[in-house]
């Protein structure tokens, strides 16, 4: 069988996209901070070039433009530190309490059913003015202690934290020659068509960055409003926190879920007041899923509402937190190449001939 120019050069391309899937499977975990680092420094490659055309050296605008962005993402993590300064002296008073009454109201309705759960109220509070109340010495000693029994885990988060920032810099440092030297590497008769798909992959992409900032703010605004009108007093930090966090997939969210029923639970202490608290979060998961994302982002960049849903799900399966990351973009440049696969199929002879 005889394949045409167009047939090769696609097969070439499907080729490469196999093995580019196959080195993500197989080198996922080592790839993390390098893949979390080239999305970012495709994100912030523009704000380094507009202070590079405004004669700023290079080397000081990339440390500028990721100073920012980590002050930025600091800042946005900060909120965190006035809610637990606040509800941790709660907490050391109010579990003992709630253990309580969770002894003497839900452990006699669970019996009904044959779940027999008894707690001591006496123990629980010896247990949590131990640890809560700890001063920063003991603190300390149960994380070295903690660092040595998960000490490989430990090692390659600090790994990687440190790692990112480093090939961040590197990457938005040497962009234009990347680039350049990648141009450079393609044979000439292929780049007008090349050049052609990565344009309109730009063009995607930066749709795609558009769709999610959105996203955020929308999510934010409505933490923010939603934990309000339930009477939640840490509604403005906490939803700000997990509207801008919902771009870590599940981390950001469930952090800001965790927080907010810690919070609830201390300031409510009454199971209708934290119910509220977690309906607005299980709402705001069901307006991210399946509203939210599927038509602010998923139909910038082509994609219906469930091929949005399956491609998190999927890539997620396949390749793990790497794969959620890189879910969406992916498949906005997917979509891409299949509209260029379509548009050789109707040109070519197997689908002309009679």
């Amino acid at each position: 069988m005889k394949f045409t120019t167009h047939q090769r050069l696609g097969l070439s391309w499907a080729v490469v996209a196999l093995v580019v899937l196959g080195l993500l499977w197989l080198l996922a975990p080592v790839l993390t901070p390098f893949i979390v680092a080239a999305v970012l420094a495709y994100a912030l490659a523009p704000a380094v070039n507009w202070l590079a055309r405004q004669r700023v050296p290079r080397a000081l605008a990339v440390a500028l433009v990721e100073m920012g962005f980590f002050v930025a993402l600091l800042a946005v993590l900060l909120m965190v530190v006035p809610i637990l300064a606040k509800e941790l002296p709660l907490l050391r008073n109010q579990i003992p309490v709630l253990a309580q009454g969770f002894d003497e109201q839900l452990s006699p309705w669970l019996a009904q059913f044959g779940i027999h759960v008894s707690l001591d109220p006496a123990s629980i509070k010896v247990f949590v003015f131990k640890y809560v109340d700890a001063n920063p010495e003991e603190w300390m000693a149960t994380a070295l202690s903690s660092a040595r029994i998960g000490g490989s885990l430990l090692l390659a988060l600090v790994g990687n934290l440190v790692l990112m920032p480093m090939v961040l810099f590197y990457l938005l440092l040497d962009w234009p020659e990347l680039l350049a030297r990648a141009w450079a590497f393609l044979p000439p008769r292929l780049r007008p068509r090349v050049g052609s798909f990565l344009s309109e992959c730009d063009a995607m992409l930066g749709q795609y960055l558009r769709g999610q900032l959105l996203v955020m703010l929308v999510l934010a605004a409505y933490y923010s409003l939603a934990l309000a009108l339930t009477g939640f007093d840490l509604a403005l930090p906490i939803g700000v926190f997990t509207g801008l966090a919902i771009c870590v997939p599940y981390l950001g969210y469930g952090t800001g879920l965790a927080l907010a029923l810690l919070a609830a639970m201390l300031q409510f202490t009454s199971l209708p007041g934290v119910a509220l608290v977690a309906l607005v979060f299980i709402v705001g998961q069901v307006l991210e899923g399946f509203f939210l994302t599927p038509r602010l982002v998923g139909e910038r960049i082509g994609l219906s509402p469930l091929m949005v849903i399956f491609a998190l799900l999927a890539f997620g399966h396949v390749f793990g937190f790497v794969g959620v990351l890189v879910a969406l973009p992916v498949s906005a440049i997917g979509v891409v190449a299949a509209r260029r696969l379509r548009e050789l199929y109707l040109c070519s002879t197997l689908y002309r001939s009679p």
